[in-house]
This record gives structure tokens, sequence and C-alpha cells, in this order.
């Protein structure tokens, strides 16, 4: 189906369900980090890519502050919010995305309507792909046109954030609304955590005989568990105790320094956050110099250190990663904020089967529950369709 075809269907589902058309269609997409991981909150260096697979929301604004949201999947019937009343907290399952960007920008002193909202996702839920922020991304796209906020990129990427910090409880860092928000196709996005600097970086598998395989382990993970705040505490412990801002502005070269200076667990913490900036500033080099065939050794490093000295790692994306490299991946890593998710493998398009068959096979005969295995592409940010 094509996309023209799936917004129609989409806006006459609205009309349908809530009585009225709606103001528009926004999409915006989920993502896949190529490298870079942990290192936003720490205000280092990330690249990722916004992928071919969003989530699309058809909104229209009401005359009251009364919130009707309704997504096609699955049989939950339609949720019921007023903005008088939504607090950080608030809200349950994947409404609580809308209602916390709604609040973002009302805390922004943007005066925001009730809306009506029907949400259609392709993005895997609970796969590290940012399926959360896809749907962050799309309905402050539409609310910010449809308030006329007239809110820059950057301004739209810390709203998004404070929802998810503030209003949804995870703490997280800005690189996947980054990613949703700025994308752009054959592109992946070179982001400064700091002060928001992006740089476009070509990346095209396909030009170079390579496909980029998503594995989907499907063991779910949530940002808002203790896993991922307890590394970012350990972050935040070893910039103070080594006196400086943030783990950005510590070089390799202080490692040694460093551990005569932090405990055991936060050392590692450290030192997988510094020498993680490092791959990603060097696969950027490699990527202008030689192309995405030349970064497999990066990627790989980068697996190593999430699995040993983040230990964010899982059985299940172990296996994904080291499958794949034995039967044809030139490089494989975890992707997203770790404890489950999905693996990603760059693999030569004539060994592309040989990787799909022989993990599926190695998950079974693990036990583990059969993964789903899927290509992406980078694609174009959030969008208007209709």
């Amino acid at each position: 189906m094509s996309t023209t075809t799936e917004t129609g269907v989409l806006a006459a589902r609205f009309e349908e369900t809530f009585g009225a058309a709606a103001d528009g269609v926004w999409q915006a997409p989920g993502r896949v980090n190529l490298i870079g991981e942990h290192t936003d909150y720490n205000e280092g260096f990330v690249l990722p890519f916004a992928i071919d697979k969003t989530a699309k929301v058809a909104l229209r604004v009401r005359s009251d502050s009364k919130v009707r949201m309704l997504s096609t999947f699955g049989g939950h019937g339609v949720v019921e919010a007023d903005l008088a009343d939504s607090e950080p907290g608030s809200g349950e399952g994947w409404s609580r995305y809308p209602l916390g960007v709604a609040w973002a920008l009302k805390e922004r002193g943007i005066t925001v309507p009730g809306f009506d909202l029907l949400l259609d996702s392709d993005v895997p839920s609970g796969a590290g792909l940012s399926s959360s922020h896809a749907i962050e991304c799309a309905v402050i796209s539409a609310l910010n046109e449809l308030t006329g906020a007239g809110l820059s990129a950057e301004e739209l990427v810390l709203a998004t954030q404070r929802a998810e910090n503030v209003f949804v409880g995870a703490p997280t860092g800005i690189m996947d609304q980054s990613a949703s928000l700025r994308g752009a196709k054959g592109h992946a996005v070179f982001l400064d955590c700091r002060d928001q600097h992006v740089e476009l970086v070509p990346f095209d598998a396909e030009a170079s005989g390579l496909v980029l395989l998503v594995i989907d382990t499907k063991v779910s993970h949530s940002h808002a568990d203790g896993g991922y705040a307890s590394r970012r505490a350990s972050c935040e412990l070893g910039a103070e105790i080594l006196g400086v801002k943030a783990l950005r502005d510590v070089g390799v070269e202080r490692l040694e320094e460093a551990s005569g200076l932090l405990d055991e667990t936060t050392l590692r913490r450290v030192r997988h956050v510094v020498t993680e900036n490092d791959r990603v500033l060097q696969t950027v080099e490699v990527l202008a110099s030689a192309g995405p065939a030349a970064i497999g050794a990066l990627l790989d490093a980068s697996h190593v250190s999430m699995r040993d000295d983040f230990e964010i790692s899982c059985p299940e994306l172990d296996l994904a990663v080291d499958t794949s490299r034995a039967n044809g991946a030139i490089g494989a890593r975890m992707t997203g904020g770790g404890f489950g998710g999905s693996a990603i493998a760059l693999t030569p398009v004539g060994q592309e089967h040989q990787v799909r068959d022989a993990v599926v096979r190695s998950f079974a005969e693990a036990g583990f529950t059969a993964p789903d295995i899927f290509t992406v592409t980078p694609a174009a940010g959030a969008l208007r369709l209709a």
C-alpha cells in the first residue's frame, strides 16, 4: 500500500471514529542508532538515522481541553483525558506520549487545545527503535503547526525530551527525537548532544553492496526502568569525581588516570562512554573516506563495550550479534538503550539470507522466542502527509 493510500485510509478512519475530518495527517519515523549508545545524556556524540518505519497521526484540534485518542493497533478503544488535569505521571501506555508533549508545550507557555487523535504505527514497540519518540515527534509536529507555535526543530527536540524525562519519567537524552525530527533520506545524523549541532553524513549501504539488518529479539525493554537510570547515575558520578561537566569532556587518554579514582563499576561505565564517543568520531571519518564497508570493526567494538563495560546486553542480543558475525555480517552490535530490543548487522547483500537463516536457527536451538528480522534504510524525518 502506498503512503498516499495509507494516509487516505487513516484520514477516513479518523472521520468515521470521531465524526469530523482531521485537520491533517503527520508522520515521524523510528530510528536506528548506527553507533553511539548512552553518549547522548553525557553531552557526547551519536550517529543515528531515521528509518522507513513510522508513526502516523491524524489529528484535529478541539474547542475544549478534552483529548480523545485511538490506536489502530489492538482493541483498547478510545482513550479519553483532559489537558486541564494532565500532569507528570498521568496517562497509561502509549497515551502518555501525546499527553506528554502537549504538557511540555503548555509548560513553554503555548496554548494547547484539546484534540482528537488516531495513531497508526509500524515501528515495532519495545524493539529499541524508538517507537515512543516516533509517536511524540508526530504529535508535536502536528501541534506545533496547528497551534501556530512555530518552534524550531531544536526546540521541539528539547520539548520532547522534557516530556520523556518529566512527564513519562524516562531519563533519556536527545538522540532519538533528533533523528526522528531532523533525519534525511540516505543520511545518518551526526549529532553533537551538547549544542545540538547536526551534520548529515551520507550512509548508502545499498550502493556499497550491503544491507543493514535489524534483528528484533522480542525481548521488550523500557527506558523508564531502573537499569537505564542506574547507568545514567553512574555516568554522572564519574563526571563529578573526574571534575568535568559531562563525560563528553573526558578523552581516552584520561582513562588510566580514572582507573585510580573510580570504583570498578563506575570505571567500566565511564570507559564505555569515553570509548564510544571516540568510536562515533572514527565512524564519521571512515564513512567519509572509505564508506560503509569499512566500519564493521567499530560496530563490533561498540557491542563488546556495551556487553562488558556498560552491561546492557542480554543473551538474545549477544547471540544475534555473534551469529550474524559468524555467518557473513561485516559488523554487528546491539542498538538502543539495551536490556533487550534489537541488534543490527551490516551484511553483504549476498550473505543476507545466510545471516537471517542462521540467526533464526540459533534462536530456536537456544529456546528463545523467534526474532523478527528486517532491513532498514535511512529515511526522511518528521513531516506532514496531508
